[in-house]
């Protein structure tokens, strides 16, 4: 029996029909397209089996499998290697071409890497597109052709270079017609991966103009509905980045500028991997962190006396969200006031976040640590009563999330705050003056 000739589109961090380039890449080659999608082993084994991402993972692959069905497709879905799911598709179809969208995160260059080559040996081609971000690589750099390490002459030359052109979509959704023809294969549901449903809801993907155009005004407002919550939908791709720049260039430069930073930070992750692991500045590897168990515990759980860190704390184990602001006051707090080492405070957000990116989340914890490009300085210490004042002066997020807060139930301060900023900044000046 012929195996059928096919292209295969395979979908990762791109869970939508529409304005998809490298699915639009597929659908327009000229051969009938097999939409796959691979449960990763390696990534589902390190989490919880009650992890909400995969629950909106799961909910969007069955949304896709619908769409590909009502076209008379179907959706080719794996658990396992992805090594070995491409090894299982060779013998249920001849591949002509595989088709993606580039990832530029370390364990994905790795995991590419090896499906590339193996398909190489097989004479099959990988062809990989841009999708996550409007520019990449070595799209925006210095005139030197080195990358940039500090935002602000990054995000100028980002907005020079910007076309209509590079926001432009891939009317991927007009080509359904060319999905291979075929039966409809399985659902898979949580007792399949081994998972159950998760605690957290993901909100609805929703492009607010309205929202847009007061962003600048009211984003820092932990108590106010002023940020989009799209972090989870860009995160998955169930939006495309295309679009929502689109809506940013023309309703809100602030709210572009938050694009930016995004694109900023997948950058540095791309040509500096090893921030994954380590300091961007070296030298700051060498904080002699205090890292007591006991202090990380009270910060996780919300019970540090220092309100705005608490509600915040409180707020991400209720919803799996936590507004920026917060994010940057509770961050610095872990860092500065109590000497723990950013990467507990980052594994924490990883593991707790809807719309943990990897990219952005380690910016975000460099950034308050002191350690990444373009951070904060070590000596910049955020005051939480002072940033409560000034973004919760009415208290209204901190009841919301620290009821008892003014009342003998809630837990006195665990630090002083003068005390642990002078040994903050001591500490820090000593490991970098050694260097």
């Amino acid at each position: 029996m012929n195996k059928q000739e096919v292209a295969i589109f395979w979908f990762r961090r791109d869970l939508r029909a529409d304005d998809n380039h490298g699915f639009y890449q597929a659908l327009t080659s000229g051969r009938p397209v097999l939409p796959i999608f691979i449960f990763d082993t390696e990534i589902l084994n390190d989490l919880e089996q009650t992890d909400s991402r995969v629950t909106f993972i799961l909910h969007e692959v069955q949304k896709l499998q619908d769409l590909f069905e009502q076209n008379g497709s179907t959706f080719w879905i794996y658990q396992g290697k992805p090594l070995d799911a491409f090894k299982r598709l060779l013998t249920e179809y001849a591949v002509a071409e595989v088709f993606t969208n580039l990832d530029y995160e370390p364990y994905a260059r790795e995991r590419d890497k090896l499906v590339y080559e193996y398909l190489g040996t097989q004479n099959i081609r990988l062809r990989a597109f841009k999708d996550q971000v409007i520019f990449h690589k070595n799209e925006v750099v210095k005139a030197d052709g080195k990358p940039y390490t500090v935002f602000t002459p990054y995000s100028k030359t980002w907005l020079s270079k910007l076309t209509s052109r590079d926001y432009e979509a891939f009317p991927s959704e007009k080509h359904l017609g060319n999905l291979v023809q075929t039966d409809p294969l399985p659902k898979y549901h949580h007792p399949d991966l081994g998972f159950k449903h998760g605690p957290y809801n993901v909100p609805p993907l929703e492009l607010n103009v309205s929202l847009m155009e007061s962003y600048a005004e009211n984003r820092d407002f932990p108590a106010v509905a002023g940020t989009s919550r799209l972090g989870v939908h860009l995160r998955f791709g169930t939006v495309s980045i295309r679009k929502v720049t689109a809506e940013a260039v023309k309703h809100s430069s602030t709210f572009l500028n938050e694009l930016i930073w995004r694109n900023f930070y997948m950058d540095i992750l791309w040509h500096f991997p090893h921030v994954a692991q380590s300091s961007f500045k070296p030298a700051y590897d060498f904080i002699a962190w205090d890292n007591s168990e006991k202090l990380f515990a009270r910060w996780c759980e919300g019970t540090t006396g220092y309100p705005l860190v608490d509600a915040g704390m409180r707020e991400l184990s209720a919803t799996g969200y936590m507004h920026n602001r917060v994010r940057m006051v509770t961050a610095s707090f872990l860092c500065k006031h109590l000497l723990i080492d950013w990467h507990w405070g980052e594994a924490w957000f990883a593991e707790k976040l809807l719309d943990f990116e990897l990219a952005s989340n380690n910016g975000g914890w460099q950034w308050a640590a002191g350690s990444g490009c373009d951070a904060a300085p070590y000596f910049r210490v955020f005051n939480p009563e002072l940033q409560q004042q000034k973004f919760d002066a009415d208290f209204r997020y901190i009841k919301k999330w620290v009821p008892e807060y003014g009342t003998s139930a809630y837990p006195s301060p665990i630090v002083e705050h003068k005390t642990a900023r002078e040994r903050a900044i001591r500490v820090y000046k000593e490991a970098l003056n050694e260097r």
